[in-house]
């Protein structure tokens, strides 16, 4: 499996790979971006709030190298320091009638480096944490933490400069 970069201004609908465990299995499937609010007046939705909350079924991994951020107009991409990939945390729902199989990502508040430009981001799950997510080993307020300061390489996309000095947070959530 190769990761790649995980974009979050990515359309509603666009289709990646993600993994999870089905019946006895892990299996990697692609899936659309997006779920639909169970309220039919509400729209859909890409990210949800991770705290205060469990997933006793339906979790999913989403393998990348990186992810992306949007702020002030410049874009900035965020590796591991160590140039691992990783996962984000993830939700799916089977599909419906009227609404593809699709999953969506688990947020927490960001890390310190992250911080400086947003203040949610989508949940690291390190490597080695993967079946503990998927097979529920580890209660989700563990595992679903901001990693710790420096863990993370930040180049302004097109510059390929590393940032320094304090940036403006330019959105404020991410997620319900």
């Amino acid at each position: 499996m190769q990761a790649t970069a995980f974009d979050s201004s990515a359309p509603l609908g666009a289709r990646r790979a993600i993994v999870r465990r089905y019946r006895d299995e892990i299996e990697l499937v692609e899936l659309a971006w997006g779920l639909r609010n169970r309220d039919p007046n509400e729209r859909p939705f890409r990210f949800v709030r991770a705290e205060g909350r469990t997933f006793p079924s339906h979790r999913c991994l989403i393998p990348a190298s990186e992810f992306h951020v949007t702020t002030d107009k410049k874009s900035y991409r965020f590796a591991l320091d160590d140039g691992n990939w990783f996962y984000l945390a993830g939700i799916y729902r089977p599909a419906t009638i009227d609404w593809p199989e699709s999953y969506a990502v688990l947020t927490i508040d960001a890390n310190p480096d992250v911080a400086r430009y947003q203040e949610r981001q989508g949940a690291v799950l390190l490597r080695r944490q993967t079946m503990d997510w998927l097979d529920m080993t580890i209660p989700e307020d563990q595992l679903l933490k901001s990693l710790p300061a420096r863990s993370f390489d930040v180049q302004e996309i097109g510059g390929g400069r590393k940032t320094s000095g304090p940036v403006k947070p330019g959105q404020r959530m991410l997620g319900l």
